[in-house]
């Protein structure tokens, strides 16, 4: 029996034992609802959270510590499916109380901070995260030992907000801050350990570095597989980046492979509509694109979009990428009307969503760029090209394939035009 199996099962005896005052069954529905957010299975996390609130708000004083951190786990869990508006409530909840309960620098404090940090970060509003994550560390900093693993996590967690701004340079130095700390205060096959290689992986693949992006995701699902259930999310999330590598590096039969053993395990342990089940399928979508089977692309790209646009505020980065990938499928068809259309949304969406000298905003201005181009229009072709370039030259190392294949256009571009 494993090691969660025995605590479910102790937690359940205690909860079996009426002589226990009310005191131990909220310890006791607290603990299951740990266990099973463990083991991603959040249904069942959440309904243990809400009976222990229940009893809490009935036997408590009504701005007690331990309701903040009911509050703090079940907005975990709405964080876990998704269901960012329902976690923020809840940790606003727990922070209300808190800041009344509990002295200003409490680790307890420093956690919400972080939580709500998260929600804001897969909303894709990074600067009211950032501020967040800021609040934890100046906390943590004080009032935790220097290589604590909430530490390291804030820092994981900051280096996040970079990488999704683009700044792989800072995610790095973040995320390296984070995996010091924890390889000396984690044991080696802790869950904490593996997202901190994730996150190492998922740069390394965005700067055009796949062999080591690879080396770290490989990493991360050694432990993750020693560590968690065979269906939990986070496996899920893996074998998705993983399959980005074999993407990127043109081994489409093999990321193929990736994406579906993602997208089997997150219809599992995930809600229909979570958004890592809408990336998972834009990925899908991406490499039928990369195969040239565009039907096949176009509906894994809207499949994605309807998640989306069920589950994420409606100028998220991620909603903009799917536009994007839509009108390259619309592009590659010889439908520039529509492709046009499909980028123009994904660059308005961006741009309002992403700092400036953001990769992906290069990406859909180069996209724009060579709709005008296939459309003999050169010197709006140029217009957008140089924009692209512009942002590439700052975010992007000189080896990089991408910043190579711009430079290039806009020399054929401009040769054009002279003619």
């Amino acid at each position: 029996m494993g090691e969660n199996s025995r605590a479910e099962q102790y937690f359940h005896m205690l909860l079996d034992d009426t002589s226990l005052d009310q005191s131990a069954h909220v310890l006791a529905h607290n603990n299951i609802g740990g266990v099973y957010d463990n083991q991603g299975d959040y249904e069942k996390a959440l309904k243990s959270y809400e009976k222990s609130l229940e009893i809490q708000l009935i036997s408590l004083p009504p701005n007690h510590p331990d309701i903040a951190t009911t509050y703090n786990n079940i907005g975990s869990v709405y964080r876990h499916q998704g269901d960012y508006e329902k976690a923020l409530k809840s940790y606003e909840k727990s922070l209300e109380i808190q800041l009344i309960s509990l002295p200003p620098n409490h680790p307890d404090i420093a956690t919400t901070y972080n939580n709500i940090g998260s929600v804001y970060r897969h909303q894709g509003d990074y600067e009211k995260a950032l501020k967040s994550y800021e609040k934890d560390l100046e906390i943590s900093l004080i009032s935790l030992p220097p290589n604590h693993p909430s530490i390291a996590t804030t820092y994981n967690n900051i280096g996040s907000v970079y990488k999704n701004q683009g700044d792989y340079e800072k995610g790095l130095k973040y995320y390296e801050k984070d995996l010091e700390i924890s390889l000396i205060s984690l044991p080696p096959n802790h869950p904490d350990i593996a997202t901190t290689y994730n996150n190492i992986g998922l740069v390394y693949n965005n700067e055009g570095d796949y062999e080591k992006g690879l080396k770290y995701y490989e990493k991360d699902l050694e432990i993750s597989l020693i560590s968690l259930p065979p269906n939990h999310p986070s496996i899920a999330t893996t074998y998705n980046n993983i399959g980005s590598v074999y993407n990127n590096q043109d081994d489409y039969e093999k990321a193929l492979k990736s994406y579906e053993k993602s997208l089997e395990i997150s219809l599992i342990s995930l809600p229909p509509n979570h958004p890592s089940i809408a990336t998972t399928y834009n990925n899908i979508g991406s490499v039928y694109h990369n195969q040239g089977d565009y039907e096949k692309a176009l509906k894994s790209y809207e499949k994605s979009l309807e998640i989306s646009l069920i589950s994420l505020p409606p100028n998220h980065p991620s909603i903009a990428t799917t536009y994007n990938n839509i009108g390259s499928v619309y592009h590659n068809q010889g439908d520039y009307e529509k492709a046009l259309k499909s980028y123009e949304k994904s660059l308005e969406i961006s741009l309002i969503s992403l700092p400036p000298n953001h990769p992906d905003i290069a990406t859909t201005y180069n996209n724009i760029g060579l709709v005008y181009n296939n459309q003999g229009d050169y010197e709006k072709a140029l217009e957008s090209y140089e924009k692209t370039l512009s942002i590439v030259r700052r975010t992007l190392p000189l080896a990089h394939p991408s910043r190579r294949l711009i430079e290039s256009a806009v020399t054929a571009v401009r040769e054009k035009l002279s003619k």
